[in-house]
């Protein structure tokens, strides 16, 4: 139960996310969106993802004294921090968003990690996986479901504090599947890359598999009824947002009415012809069902663009520092693949002090690089912002003034 002064502000932080829901910038920002992805935007969107540096954000802000109190203080700014603090273009909902809270453990088995310290990035994952023929029996079904009590009780927690203030509404997420991340979770990286060349027939028998299991997950949720719309704020995966008109926002019958986000970062080190060979298969398999599709993280999708650019439904595909933006730049221009662009996280990240013409430099060479483009920016891996929200506002404001000088759409 919350004390009655968390419930207070609790209270006073749904008023505000309300109230900045209901401003004219935040409701100019969202048609904004609802226009960028519909491929009409008259300028690129900008979002500094805050996931990353949160802990020198929020925490500082917290005034509840319950778990349960500072969990949904914490849920609350992470809605309108980015637009009051950063005035990027993350908008707010004008309600509480409590995401289906499900499963999904690959051939059965919880993915578990070992932590260098408490609080430390630093980890390792415990494998499973050894060797693939020797270990096949590991290989069974993957387990997945919905966990209904944990959805609920978080819904009737919302709802009881300030549900009368600031609605409370059950939603979906773009559907997330990364096939590569999921088995490098369990053998590693290097027992993946040996299992192709040892193993090639039971390798693709393995991602064929996980991609039916997941294919089965999705069955799962539209019999319960919790294939949810994916058509406004809904999160879709690296930094962006579901905002479209082109999907149901009602009677979803299946993945084919929702938006899907995929990459295989861990496929980097491997061949074009050995990703069109192993590892493209299986994510076409999964791709191929969703209405529309967000594809990629940090690895370079050039090198494998024959793949990946045959995929009818792509809308968005990430541009990572490690990708040949002028490659790129050519084969989206004038197309209906929007440039996502992931800059260089050093620039804010690294140094206490922000070098703003090196800085500039690097946002300059994206807008004129992609002219003719649909472009998205996702500042995305920042890990500190040396405790400075002025510098973290600071370079979003000159994002926007490249963007004034140098955009051409």
């Amino acid at each position: 139960m919350l004390s009655s002064s968390d419930k207070t502000i609790l209270r006073e932080l749904a008023r505000q996310q309300l109230e900045v829901a209901h401003s004219e910038k935040n409701q100019a920002r969202v048609a904004l969106w609802q226009r960028h992805n519909a491929l009409h935007g008259e300028r690129p969107v900008i979002h500094l993802e805050l996931d990353t540096f949160e802990e020198e954000v929020i925490p500082p802000r917290l005034r509840c004294e319950s778990e349960e109190g500072r969990a949904l203080e914490t849920e609350l700014y992470r809605r309108f921090l980015n637009l009051t603090l950063f005035d990027d273009d993350w908008v707010v909902p004008d309600f509480f968003p409590v995401t289906v809270k499900t499963w999904f453990h690959p051939f059965g088995h919880k993915i578990t990690r070992t932590f260098a310290s408490n609080h430390s990035v630093g980890h390792h994952f415990n494998y499973v996986i050894s060797d693939l023929e020797d270990d096949w029996d590991k290989v069974g079904k993957s387990d997945f479901g919905i966990d209904h009590a944990g959805t609920k009780q978080a819904l009737s927690l919302a709802e009881d504090t300030f549900g009368d203030i600031l609605p409370v509404r059950l939603t979906g997420s773009g559907l997330y599947v990364c096939l590569t991340q999921d088995i490098v979770h369990l053998m590693g990286m290097e027992v993946m890359c040996f299992s192709m060349y040892d193993y090639p027939e039971l390798f693709c028998q393995m991602m064929d598999k996980l991609a039916s299991d997941y294919l089965s997950f999705f069955d799962l949720l539209k019999q319960e009824g919790l294939m949810l719309p994916t058509t406004g704020f809904e999160h879709l995966g690296q930094g962006s947002r579901c905002f479209t008109s082109e999907l149901p926002s009602a009677n979803i019958t299946g993945p084919g009415d929702l938006w899907g986000f995929m990459d295989s970062q861990e496929t980097v080190s491997i061949s074009p012809k050995m990703f069109a060979d192993f590892i493209f298969p299986a994510y076409k398999k999964v791709a191929s069902t969703f209405g529309l599709l967000s594809y990629g993280c940090c690895e370079p999708v050039h090198p494998v663009w024959d793949c990946i650019g045959s995929l009818p439904n792509l809308r968005k595909v990430s541009i990572s520092p490690w990708c040949d933006e002028d490659f790129m730049a050519e084969r989206l221009r004038g197309s209906h693949t929007i440039y996502h662009r992931k800059p260089s996280p050093n620039y804010l990240g690294v140094n206490p002090e922000l070098d703003e013409e090196a800085f500039r430099a690097h946002i300059r060479k994206t807008l004129q690089t992609a002219r003719g483009c649909h472009v998205e920016i996702t500042q995305r891996d920042v890990y500190t912002i040396h405790h400075n929200e002025d510098k973290a506002r600071r370079y979003v404001a000159i994002i926007r003034e490249e963007i004034e000088k140098n955009w051409q759409p």
